[in-house]
């Protein structure tokens, strides 16, 4: 080992970081590592936010920076020279940084902890590989044939055998970081995957281990030629990509408690996706944080836009899935493959703690295509999504007021920067930054 990254996560999900020697290694796993709390609230292209409290009247303190409990990681694109050690941010005297992504999903888990409940989380993240050497945006080209999927490829054994290469050095890289990847897919899309991780019952690990493989993958990527990209809607035409999570809770005899025995599920099933419901449109900003966010949230593209749940229904933004009893669960298909991670499981299960505390009952379950029935509709607009997160108080019950109000100086300021960019300038920013 020659040195080391140490990275957090900022409010877009971009990983701040610092490249330290190898010999920093007792001083990093001390907690003795520092960065300007303001780094956390960068815009999308790294920028301060102007007018922020975290800057100038502040003197642009410093944070402590602790790991977390995943300490080194090896860094596959790399290769045995250098280490990752993901971190979260607490200030000079202790306390959690109330800005800090990782730290709102913590105070959620320890919420659930305290009710002697426990979320069980699985994500499933789609992506798009693509050849962006040119002026537009194209399918890569077949690593075995030479030639571009230019249609949709779904459930294609073809294209999975194609980029057989990539996927097995992806595959190895998530053993080597501790993630479990599940199945792997071709998608609708020209050039689009889908991967699930394995579920497990420790939500903070669930969204390292999907920051991480945002990470892995689009670094993996360009080892092997091409761009990744999570973006939530790269070409027009063509299915976006989506981050879907799978939640359900257990008690303290690990029993979920969200089976009754039979395929409708428990009282607290209903009561959880009640709550979710009812958060979902002021947690539209966290679902579809960009510009490009809303071009996915459109009807019949593989994406929810109203607000309803349904058994076995894809066309519901919230899905209970067909599964054994044990494993009855909710699946929220709202958000986008450009979300923080860590925002949106905090959004999910907050809503759903919410929901059981508040013992609420959601509408009937829907039949049929959801986009033909007259349903609440999820905000189709970003400025919508950022007045209803920063004025709701759903999202007040789940998130500290700085986080809030940071991230609405966050999204002004990306929205603000955007005016008179190009659609591809747009493409192109985000390509790798969510």
């Amino acid at each position: 080992m020659q040195n080391i990254r140490i990275a957090i996560p900022d409010l877009n999900g971009q990983a701040r970081a610092k490249r330290v020697p190898a010999s920093a290694e007792g001083k990093i796993l001390r907690g003795q590592a520092k960065m300007p709390l303001s780094a956390l609230n960068l815009d999308i292209w790294g920028n301060d936010i102007e007018g922020s409290p975290l800057l100038f009247e502040t003197g642009d303190a410093d944070g402590i920076l602790h790991p977390t409990e995943r300490g080194l990681l090896p860094m596959p694109w790399i290769g045995p020279a250098a280490f990752l050690c993901p971190m979260w941010m607490y200030h000079a005297d202790g306390r959690p940084f109330e800005g800090d992504p990782r730290h709102a999903l913590a105070a959620v888990a320890a919420q659930l902890d305290a009710r002697g409940l426990r979320a069980v989380t699985a994500t499933e993240l789609e992506f798009y590989l693509i050849d962006d050497s040119g002026p537009a945006f194209l399918p890569p080209a077949s690593p075995v044939s030479g030639k571009r999927a230019l249609g949709a490829a779904t459930l294609s054994m073809r294209m999975l055998d194609e980029f057989n290469a990539f996927f097995d050095a992806l595959y190895e890289g998530c053993e080597a970081m501790g993630i479990n990847p599940d199945t792997a897919t071709s998608e609708a899309g020209p050039g689009q995957f889908e991967i699930n991780l394995d579920h497990g019952d420790d939500p903070l690990r669930m969204a390292d281990d999907t920051w991480l493989f945002k990470i892995l993958v689009r670094r993996l990527a360009r080892a092997h030629g091409m761009a990744a990209t999570f973006m939530a809607k790269p070409y027009a035409g063509a299915s976006g990509n989506g981050l879907h999570v799978h939640a359900s809770l257990i008690d303290a005899q690990g029993r979920n408690i969200f089976d009754n025995g039979g395929p409708e599920g428990s009282d607290a099933l209903r009561h959880a996706i009640a709550g979710v419901l009812d958060a979902m449109p002021a947690s539209t900003l966290i679902c579809a944080p960009h510009a490009n966010s809303y071009a996915r949230l459109v009807p019949h593209a593989h994406a929810p836009t109203g607000v309803g749940w349904a058994y076995e229904n894809r066309t519901a933004s919230v899905r209970v899935p067909l599964s054994a009893p044990q494993a009855r669960r909710l699946e929220y298909r709202v958000a986008g493959g450009d979300v923080n991670p860590y925002l949106l499981m905090a959004t999910v299960l907050g809503a759903m703690l919410a929901g059981l505390e508040n013992a609420q009952e959601p509408p009937p379950p829907i039949t049929g295509d959801a986009y033909a029935q007259d349903l609440p509709q999820i905000p189709a607009t970003w400025e919508q999504a950022l007045d209803l997160f920063t004025t709701s108080p759903q999202m007040a019950r789940i998130f500290d007021p700085m986080l809030i109000d940071n991230m609405r100086r966050t999204k002004l300021q990306e929205m603000a920067g955007l005016e008179g960019l190009s659609e591809q300038e747009v493409l192109e920013l985000y390509l790798e930054a969510v």
